[in-house]
């Protein structure tokens, strides 16, 4: 899959850019947890969103679950910030580039992202609500982790048409 565009929508979440570096970047409060930036979804999409966390594994290429702070039905994640996902996030603007990479885990289809000195960033496409996962440096070239977030998504994020 390399071309990611679909019939043009109008988004209706526009983060500032601070919001948008804080969210790709991170942080950590040095407690071990990372800290990460909380998407602030339509209702429509966070209901969506709250499905999926009931359904998301404990264990994920044997990380076990730990997910970061704050606290939120919209941010999980394994192994200490290895992986994080965020759902409700913004439709990435790279969706709009026909250049764009993308890849097909287990029948879902996902924008990747290279990003310079971390790991690659995954993030849904063609589903009601963008569910973003983002992987640490070890997973450069793995998308093994994404088979794991299949069947959840599938089950709980419609396919937009």
């Amino acid at each position: 899959m390399t071309h990611l565009r679909r019939r043009s929508r109008s988004a209706r979440l526009v983060p500032s850019a601070a919001l948008a570096v804080l969210a790709a970047a991170g942080c950590s409060t040095g407690g071990g947890q990372p800290a990460v930036t909380v998407p602030t979804p339509s209702s429509r999409a966070a209901a969506y969103c709250e499905a999926l966390h009931r359904e998301l594994p404990e264990t994920v290429v044997d990380l076990e679950r730990s997910d970061p702070e704050p606290d939120s039905a919209l941010t999980a994640g394994w192994g200490d910030g290895a992986i994080v996902l965020r759902c409700g996030v913004p439709r990435p603007s790279r969706m709009d580039d026909a250049q764009s990479k993308g890849v097909d885990a287990d029948g879902v289809n996902w924008l990747l992202e290279q990003r310079e000195d971390a790991g690659p960033r995954f993030t849904t496409t063609y589903r009601e609500a963008y569910v973003e996962v983002t992987l640490g440096t070890e997973f450069a070239h793995d998308i093994t982790p994404l088979s794991a977030f299949a069947g959840p998504v599938a089950r709980t994020v419609p396919e937009s048409l």
